[in-house]
């Protein structure tokens, strides 16, 4: 649920730095004080700092809207954190079919039978 609500909030945001952001994943604390929202931006690694350095600034905004959304006790403290799991995966696939097919008589670790 916290997802949904993050990605949504971060969605309208008005600040144009953010438009590549993706809310990729959420943890919460046992006692629900903390939060940590974990992102994705798509761009270079310019627009990915500058995206990084617009939702640190929007935190107070973003917390605020969660305490409205979200019933609980406490309004989270929120950590924003940066995750390359979506690229570190498009690397590996692009260098995977840079590789050539393995041949007849070749198992997929290129040994000959």
């Amino acid at each position: 649920m916290l997802q949904r609500e993050f990605s949504d909030i971060v969605r309208h945001l008005k600040d144009p730095r953010v438009r590549g952001v993706t809310v990729v994943d959420t943890e919460i604390s046992q006692d629900l004080r903390n939060a940590r929202m974990f992102v994705s931006v798509i761009g270079s690694e310019k627009e990915q700092q500058e995206a990084m350095v617009a939702m640190d600034r929007a935190l107070g905004f973003i917390r605020r809207e969660v305490a409205q959304r979200v019933q609980l006790r406490y309004a989270p403290e929120i950590q924003v954190i940066y995750d390359d799991t979506s690229e570190r995966a498009a690397r590996v696939m692009t260098l995977l079919n840079t590789l050539p097919p393995a041949g007849p008589g070749q198992d997929s670790a290129g040994d000959h039978g």
